[in-house]
Parts: structure tokens; C-alpha cells; sequence
């Protein structure tokens, strides 16, 4: 056991700090959904603010990981952190002032979407570095677990903090967070040395392409991002509509109870890749467990009006999320040479998140602007408020089933292509 701390030493402190970090950062974006939802009460406009972290990150992701495996993987992590952070520390200063207002945090977003573009490939090829081979299901369980407790912990601690002290608390703990963060990776990891061959000197165009050139020739990896970048239309799309069921009929503090039962279920899930044995297949892993979430989460939370219900919904939608993103990371670290993985995981995050924006506006638009005032014309009907309730929520608990019966198309369609390729394990 101390031979195996020790040979993970460098991933613990990495892992347990960057994850202390993201809870923070998370925190602030949960704080600052509430407070647009406050202004507007909107869900396009809620979801407008994920739009514009999401959309540099996918348009910009291929050049960024190019950029990745040009530079110094450490150096590139703590510059754009620490932008990142004068990101927060500006909409601190906004809101203290009162100037704050929607298309600052628009546009900050934007900018803070862009940072993390650059740094999510450069810490992907960083686990990469620190972890021997046979530790990649495990490591990956374990940042799934943390992930879940981030999920568990943001809108919980979040809720509480800012109906206690404001947005201005939620901020002050994100920068607490990330100065953890920062010194660790500043003063205690040393990461390996790639050999990258001619590829520092190459133009950033001409990396891009060999990740995208990379995919092409394996077609098994590629079809696997693609299944997922429909996955996540769904998913983003359900975090459109959630606020939107939730607040109009129970209000803030059960919206953090509900979303943090997605984060209970990642937990408990998150052993499953540390305990179960390698599978015989890992494809068919990822879909079946995605065609089991899509097919239960949206359609309890559609028919249903009651905060248990939705609980124990979210609870079945997420139990299996980290089994399956174990067995994408270990397909992708396996399949993918490490002096190529800053590239192509940058091209996987393009291809696998595009999606992620379009989701987000297509769930917002269609509450506020079909789903609502369709069941607005159908408040009469005793058929359609019987199914979805009545009065504001009732529209997007239409919009949930629309998502439900997407959400099994998807997955049952792809798996048809998937089939096609078999995944070798050395």
C-alpha cells in the first residue's frame, strides 16, 4: 500500500488539488445561475452563460491542444489557471461595486472558456505523464469520484453560502481554492520529459491536423467521441431545463438538493471502475450504461412533480456516467501515443463537446419559447396537464420527455456503428 502512495504521489497531490480548485470554480458558477435566474427568469439566458464557456473551448480546442504539445505542460497549466482566476477576481470587483451585469459575465465566461480550453488537454497528457499504465482504470475512477463529490458539494455549499453572504463569499472561497491549487502544482510536481521529435518546432496548423488525421485512421475512437458529442446534446440540454422545472415550483435550495444527487450517484459510481475487473468490452460498456442513464433520469423527471422522484431520477441518470468515462479515458490513453495526446484530446474535446453550446441554447429556447407557451395553450386540457403538470415548469417538463425519447435514438443508433470495430487491449 505505501509502495503504491508512493508511486502516485505526484497524481494524488495533482489530482486532490485541481479538484479542490474545480469545486470552487464550480461553486461560482452555480452562485452566479442563481443570480441571473434572479434577473431574469429566463432559462435561455441561464443557459446562455455555459454557452459562452463552452463555445471558445470547442471552437478554439484543436489549436489549444496543438499549442499543448508545443509547450511546457506545467508552465501552460499555471498561466492559464492563473487567468483564469483574474477572470473571478474581476467579476468579484464588478459585483462589489454594483456594476456588475449580464454581458460581463457573458464575455468573462468567454474569455475564462478559452483558458481552460489550453489547460484541459496539457492536465489530460499531465495524469498521463504521472501514472504508470496498469493504474489508468483506477486513476480514472478516482477522478470520477472526484468529479462526483464536486457535484455533490457545489450546489449545496453554493446555495447555502450565497443565500448566507452573497455572491461576493461564493467568489472569495473559488480564489482560496485556487491558490491551493496553484502553489501545489508550482512548487511540488515535476513532470516527465515527452520526446516529441521535431514537433516543438512544428506550425501549430500543421500539428492540428495530425490530430484530426489521427482520428481518421481510427475510426473506433473517433465513433466513440461522436457518440458521446450526441450524449452530451442531451445532457446539456437537460441542464438548460432542470433550473427551469425546478425553481418555479420548488425553489433554490431544492434545485442544489436535486443537483446534487447527481453527485451522490457519481460517487457511489465512481467505485465501480476501481472494484470491477477489466471488461470484455469496453464499447459496449459506454453505450449500454448511456442508453440505461438517457432512458430512466428524463423521463421520471418529465412525469413526475414531486422533489423525491426527481432525486431518485438524477440518482439512476448518473450511477453508471463514471463507469463509462473510465472506459473512454482508458480506450483513449491507450489507443492514443502520448506525444500525440495534447493534439487529439484537443480534437476529441471539439468533436465530443461542439454539441455542449448547441444543447444548452436548443433546451433554453424551446422551454421558454415552445414548450412553456405550448402548454400555456394546453392549460385546459386535462390529457396534458394530467402529464405534466400546470402552470410555469409544466413546459419543461415536456421539454424532459422531448429529451428522453432523443436521448435513446441516440444511443441506439450509434451503437449500430460502434459494433462495427473491436477494441484490442495490449
Amino acid at each position: 500500500m505505501k509502495n503504491r502512495i508512493m508511486k502516485l504521489r505526484d497524481f494524488y497531490i495533482l489530482w486532490s488539488t485541481q479538484s479542490l480548485s474545480q469545486l470552487g470554480s464550480a461553486m461560482t458558477q452555480f452562485a452566479l445561475t442563481l443570480w441571473i435566474y434572479e434577473k431574469t427568469g429566463s432559462a435561455l439566458s441561464t443557459a446562455s452563460l455555459s454557452i459562452c464557456t463552452y463555445a471558445p473551448y470547442v471552437i478554439m480546442s484543436i489549436f489549444a491542444g496543438a499549442l499543448t504539445d508545443k509547450f511546457d505542460k506545467k508552465k501552460t497549466m499555471l498561466v492559464c489557471d492563473l487567468m483564469a482566476a483574474l477572470t473571478t477576481v474581476l467579476v468579484f470587483v464588478l459585483y462589489k461595486t454594483d456594476l456588475l451585469s449580464m454581458w460581463h459575465l457573458y464575455a468573462i465566461n468567454m474569455f475564462s472558456g478559452l483558458m481552460n480550453t489550453v489547460q484541459q488537454p496539457a492536465s489530460e497528457v499531465a495524469n498521463t505523464l504521472i501514472v504508470p499504465k496498469d493504474e489508468y482504470q483506477k486513476t480514472s475512477g478516482l477522478m470520477s469520484l472526484s468529479r462526483s463529490l464536486i457535484s455533490i458539494g457545489n450546489p449545496l455549499i453554493a446555495a447555502a453560502l450565497y443565500g448566507i453572504a452573497g455572491l461576493d463569499a461564493v467568489i472569495g472561497v473559488d480564489l482560496v481554492t485556487f491558490g491551493i491549487a496553484f502553489l501545489a502544482l508550482l512548487l511540488f510536481i515535476k513532470l516527465p520529459e515527452i520526446e516529441t521529435g521535431n514537433g516543438k518546432s512544428e506550425n501549430v496548423l500543421v500539428l492540428a491536423k495530425e490530430g484530426l488525421v489521427f482520428l481518421k485512421q481510427n475510426p473506433l475512437v473517433l465513433h466513440v467521441i461522436l457518440f458521446m458529442a450526441g450524449v452530451n446534446l442531451t445532457a446539456s440540454s437537460f441542464d438548460a431545463v432542470l433550473p427551469a422545472l425546478v425553481i418555479p415550483r420548488q425553489g433554490n435550495n431544492v434545485l442544489g438538493v436535486v443537483t446534487a444527487c447527481s453527485g451522490i450517484a457519481m460517487v457511489i459510481g465512481s467505485f465501480l471502475p476501481t472494484v470491477l475487473p477489466k471488461p470484455k468490452d469496453r464499447v459496449r460498456v459506454i453505450y449500454l450504461t448511456m442508453l440505461f442513464s438517457l432512458g430512466t433520469e428524463n423521463f421520471l423527471l418529465a412525469f413526475s412533480r414531486n422533489p423525491v422522484v426527481w432525486c431518485f431520477g438524477q440518482f439512476l441518470g448518473w450511477a453508471l456516467v463514471p463507469l463509462m468515462a473510465a472506459n473512454q479515458n482508458v480506450i483513449m490513453r491507450n489507443s492514443v501515443p502520448v506525444e500525440l495526446q495534447g493534439r487529439v484530446y484537443a480534437c476529441r474535446n471539439t468533436l465530443q463537446f461542439f454539441t455542449i453550446p448547441i444543447g444548452l441554447f436548443l433546451g433554453g429556447f424551446f422551454v421558454d419559447h415552445i414548450c412553456e407557451p405550448f402548454m400555456e395553450v394546453k392549460s385546459g386540457s386535462a390529457f396534458w396537464t394530467g402529464v405534466f403538470g400546470t402552470g410555469k415548469g409544466s413546459g419543461a417538463a415536456l421539454m424532459m420527455f422531448i429529451l428522453a425519447i432523443t436521448g435513446i435514438v441516440i444511443t441506439i443508433t450509434s451503437s449500430r456503428f460502434m459494433r462495427r470495430y473491436k477494441y484490442v487491449e495490449d
